[in-house]
């Protein structure tokens, strides 16, 4: 019975928190919902134009997406729909092979979404949910830094009224830019620069007031002003234009193998981008509310609502980190509030769309400016800046990644940033110990500045032995007789390895065979029994020898100590072993004396 169960919770994960709803939790749910959904409609319009598509696009990536997406994924106040990073991607992907809101463009994108959704599911199945984590924060950072930078570009061009053509890339954005200073209009940079201000104040003086509705209003009225004063001839303000009212219209991906085969590998890039948004936004909410996130869910509820929004007119859509931190914020208590907000998008569409006739695409640059300003985490890339070069490198190499090509510029990021993690794995920290001189203790403490045993010597290894490290630590190991030809007694101190590969345990077993043909041995102290283990079932225990592994608070040197040459040790004042201090002048020939006679 209780498999049964969980196999349906997994089938239906909103069976796990439908018992909760009452009618407190509905009606927490559709004020939050309401809330929502005043905060999708301009940020829905801006998005779709960042994306290429026209404005009403945007609001149908918050509709059906959402509505699947919370029923099916496991956070009870992620919000899906489109956000920016998504929305540059889309375009950064698709402009190349379509003229941007053309038909074939908007169909070009439909396949792309429906790729995102078949790519996040097979991953959800597959149990892949752990893929997220190995794209590291700095490498987000550097990223959406970067698209931020990028979204300002595209709407330099709507923000001053310069004919600069749709898809230019950044830098030749800035080129043209500085090439017609002279062309700049002063009426449609003015409602741009009313729009952003009005924006900055609203956020900062009002932020329980929607600041991006708020400068739309005062945009729209401004640009209506000036018109009425100087006429439309003379200003030459463009507007977004009516938006269609109604739900969203039934559609069909291009799934020819042209299409499918020009979107694949920008699906990819998308699937990373959003799985990554969807997963981190969740978890940063659940550390909020407490509640238990199942990645793997969340990378089936992201596909499902990705495969049927493609055919809902929707485009890539992902966790929205404004509206999920908004709905928290809200009281939603249930997945419900996202469809409540839905529903009450559908109802405000309605109602608002023949009023972006009105909307000036200047005032949608200065709100796009406010946004890309947002999305730059200064904060965080300080303190990457003070704490790691490494990291600085991996932060500011993805985002001028970014700014080039922004499908390979996250990329580069991860590339460096695995890069950077696997020359750090493969260099374990070694380091020589001896054991600590306090009475009854069985602790090994830094050797630094300390007398070491001429004849055996002790390192600790922190860190995995795998494929990668091997070359470093069989170098380690061998300079310690290098430098002194009478260490032949190894003692590494094991409790730090956690992981022990193939390529790992052939190289002990080689350590040890050397040392044998030397005069000495290899021993472990407190080795981790999955590692042990290892070494046991490939046979390489059997080289090391079962008698050289000591387990925690044993003494190694009780085993090893008859094993040294009694004349080094006669002439020996480091005396740092309790068996060397117990042992007499005298007795120290003994060990010899009993190999000659053997």
């Amino acid at each position: 019975m209780h498999d049964y169960t969980a196999t349906l919770y997994r089938i239906l994960p909103f069976l796990r928190w439908w018992p909760r709803v009452n009618r407190q939790t509905l009606r927490s749910d559709a004020i939050a919902g309401l809330t929502g959904a005043l905060i999708v409609l301009p940020q829905g319009v801006a998005f779709a134009t960042i994306a290429g598509l026209p404005p009403q696009y945007g609001l149908y990536a918050a509709m059906v997406p959402a509505v699947i997406a919370a029923l099916f994924g496991s956070s009870w106040h992620l919000v899906s729909g489109p956000t920016t990073a998504i929305s540059i991607a889309v375009f950064a992907s698709v402009a190349p092979h379509a003229t941007p809101g053309s038909p074939e463009f908007i169909k070009l994108v439909l396949t792309l979404t429906f790729l995102v959704g078949v790519f996040e599911l097979l991953l959800g199945l597959a149990r892949m949910g752990t893929l997220v984590n190995f794209i590291s924060h700095t490498v987000v950072i550097g990223f959406t830094a970067g698209a931020a930078v990028l979204i300002a570009g595209s709407q330099i061009k709507n923000f001053f009224g310069l004919p600069i053509p749709r898809g230019t890339p950044f830098h030749e954005t800035i080129h043209q830019l500085f090439l017609h200073l002279g062309e700049i209009n002063p009426f449609v940079t003015t409602v741009a620069m009313v729009t952003l201000l009005s924006g900055i104040l609203v956020k900062r003086y009002l932020p329980r007031f929607p600041y991006m509705i708020a400068a739309m209003l005062v945009g729209s009225v401004f640009a209506v002003w000036l018109n009425g004063m100087l006429g439309a001839e003379v200003t030459h303000i463009k507007t977004v234009g009516a938006l269609p009212a109604g739900l969203p219209p039934l559609s069909l991906p291009d799934l020819s193998p042209q299409a499918l085969r020009n979107m694949f590998f920008p699906a990819l890039v998308v699937t990373m981008l959003a799985l990554t948004e969807a997963v981190s936004i969740s978890r940063a909410i659940a550390a909020k509310s407490e509640q238990r996130i199942d990645g793997n869910q969340e990378f089936i509820g992201q596909g499902l609502s990705n495969i049927l929004g493609s055919f809902f007119s929707s485009y890539a859509s992902s966790g929205s980190f404004n509206r999920s931190g908004v709905n928290y914020a809200s009281g939603a208590q249930t997945p419900l509030a996202a469809v409540f907000a839905s529903l009450a998008l559908v109802l405000i569409l309605l109602l608002v769309a023949p009023l972006a006739a009105y909307l000036p695409t200047a005032a949608m640059a200065g709100i796009l400016f406010l946004v890309a300003w947002g999305l730059i985490d200064f904060h965080h890339i300080h303190a990457v800046m003070k704490a790691s070069r490494v990291e600085s490198l991996i932060l500011w190499a993805t985002l001028i990644g970014t700014l080039i090509d922004l499908e390979k510029g996250i990329f580069v990021g991860i590339i460096l940033s695995l890069g950077a993690y696997l020359y750090r794995t493969s260099r374990p920290g070694i380091q020589p110990v001896v054991p600590d001189d306090q009475p009854g203790s069985y602790h090994y403490i830094d050797a630094a500045g300390r007398p070491e045993c001429p004849q055996v010597k002790l390192l600790r290894v922190n860190g995995s032995i795998f494929f990668g490290a091997v070359n470093h630590v069989q170098q380690q190991l061998q300079q310690v007789d290098e430098i002194n030809p009478q260490a032949r007694h190894l003692v590494i101190l094991a409790s730090g390895i956690n992981f022990v590969d193939i390529a790992g345990a052939e190289m002990l077993a080689q350590e040890a065979r050397r040392r044998r043909k030397m005069g000495g041995g290899l021993y472990f102290y407190r080795i981790k029994d999955s590692v042990r283990e290892m070494l046991a079932k490939g046979g390489w225990l059997d080289e090391i020898g079962e008698d050289n592994l000591f387990p925690a608070r044993a003494d190694p040197m009780q085993r090893i100590y008859p094993l040294l040459d009694a004349g080094i040790c006669a002439c020996c004042d480091k005396r740092i072993f309790e068996v060397c201090r117990a042992t007499s002048a005298t007795e120290l020939t003994r060990p010899t004396l009993r190999r000659a006679a053997g």
